[in-house]
């Protein structure tokens, strides 16, 4: 059964707290900003704004910033199309957006209700952002979450049994292939969010799925007092800071022990890599990009897998001898031939291909064709391809294609969980 959407969003002006809590100052956004960039002349920057207030906020807040160093913002609306209300709601705060002098456009997800609904949403919200970034040249992508945000993660990654990594919840600066997802309101009490907008005289949507105890999100905010807040918030400022020396420590192994090349392959020094913590993360991130992962495999197993030398693991196999590739019986299924298209979690195309082509695994097939030297034998069926009426038709990799393939494409490698610290 289709669960029921809910009820439409209401505007309504800031609470007590608003009015009480003072509002967030252009000086000391310029102090949120600073420790993220540099940024460079004339910026360009791209938001996500949900009409709630504390993505208002965030939208008034860097458009002052943009503006002051002769840049640009463009704030993008998703509808996520759950409600039948929620694309004229979209669209109302695009226009309210316009009105203060900020570019504004609205994305439809065309998202369904059901199972999921919020996670779907915040999925393809992201990726829409990313896309949109790509598009518009915007190399950096500011999301609004605040301090409450970052302490009902830290919790909902701890009631999951995450380890350190989990626990420091979200970043600051997170690199994606698209573009840097920029958090600078992570320290921000929302009231102080809350009180820009109403400074500005605007009237924030409210989404009535935050005030919905169906989500298990919204049933721990409600138990959350501020005290509580204040304590997960810095719990998990501190689990990030050890995140970050971690991650230091891992990109100067990797730099000493491994090769990452973008034909989906590494090679390990497995001497030079050890067998401590740091080895052990460095290996859990090379498995999450080798895999196409959005998520890095268990630590313990990760650990068995050093120990071993050789194994399979997450849809990655090591070999003995460092030489650590996609597991052929774990490839994603092909998909529609489009620019953009992700396959395997790990190849983007980018170009024109031809019509009607689907992307798909080289295969056994293509062990026949010659490869370049530094490639090894086994990478080969793991390649992407391009299949025209079930032929193999292209594999860029290889610089093979055939005669009727009037393709001007190419894949890139783009592993789906980002980058690898």
């Amino acid at each position: 059964m289709r669960a029921a959407a809910p009820p439409a969003a209401s505007r309504i002006g800031p609470g007590p707290a608003a009015e009480a809590a003072e509002p967030v100052t252009k000086g000391e956004f310029d102090a949120l900003m600073a420790p993220l960039g540099p940024f460079g002349p004339t910026p360009v920057m791209l938001a996500g704004v949900s009409g709630g207030p504390h993505s208002l906020a965030l939208a008034l807040l860097t458009d002052a910033w943009a503006r002051a160093r002769g840049g640009r913002l463009l704030a993008l609306v998703c509808d996520h199309g759950l409600r039948p209300e929620s694309g004229e709601e979209a669209a109302g705060v695009a226009a309210m957006l316009a009105r203060r002098g900020i570019a504004a456009r609205v994305e439809s997800l065309g998202l369904t209700p059901g199972a999921g609904a919020q996670e779907r949403a915040r999925a393809a919200r992201l990726r829409a952002l990313l896309r949109a970034c790509r598009a518009q040249g915007a190399p950096w992508l500011l999301l609004g979450h605040h301090r409450h945000d970052q302490a009902e993660t830290l919790l909902m990654r701890a009631l999951a049994g995450s380890g350190p990594a989990g626990l420091a919840a979200m970043a600051t600066v997170r690199a994606e292939a698209e573009a840097l997802v920029l958090r600078p309101l992570l320290g921000v009490a929302p009231a102080r969010l809350e009180a820009v907008v109403a400074e500005a005289g605007l009237e924030p949507v409210r989404d009535p799925s935050n005030r919905d105890a169906r989500f298990t999100r919204i049933r721990l905010r409600g138990g959350l007092g501020e005290g509580a807040v204040s304590v997960l918030a810095e719990t998990a400022a501190r689990f990030g800071q050890r995140r970050r020396r971690m991650a230091a420590q891992v990109a100067g192994r990797l730099a000493g022990a491994a090769m990452l090349h973008d034909a989906g392959f590494a090679r390990l020094d497995l001497p030079a890599l050890g067998s401590d913590p740091v080895a052990r993360a460095a290996l859990s991130a090379l498995v999450r990009v080798v895999a196409g992962a959005a998520y890095p495999p268990p630590e313990a197993a990760v650990g068995r897998l050093l120990a071993q030398g050789e194994g399979t693991l997450a849809g990655v196999v090591l070999r003995r001898g460092g030489l650590l590739l996609r597991e052929a019986a774990a490839l994603g299924p092909p998909v529609e031939a489009r620019a953009g298209a992700l396959w395997d979690g790990r190849f983007r195309l980018v170009g024109a291909p031809p019509p009607g082509a689907m992307i798909g695994a080289a295969g056994e097939a293509a062990r026949r064709l010659k490869r370049p030297g530094w490639m090894p034998a086994g990478v080969v069926p793991t390649l992407p391809a391009l299949y025209v009426n079930g032929t193999l038709a292209e594999v860029p990799a290889l610089a093979y294609r055939i005669a009727s393939c009037r393709a001007d494409s190419a894949f890139r490698f783009a592993p789906a969980g980002g980058a690898m610290t």
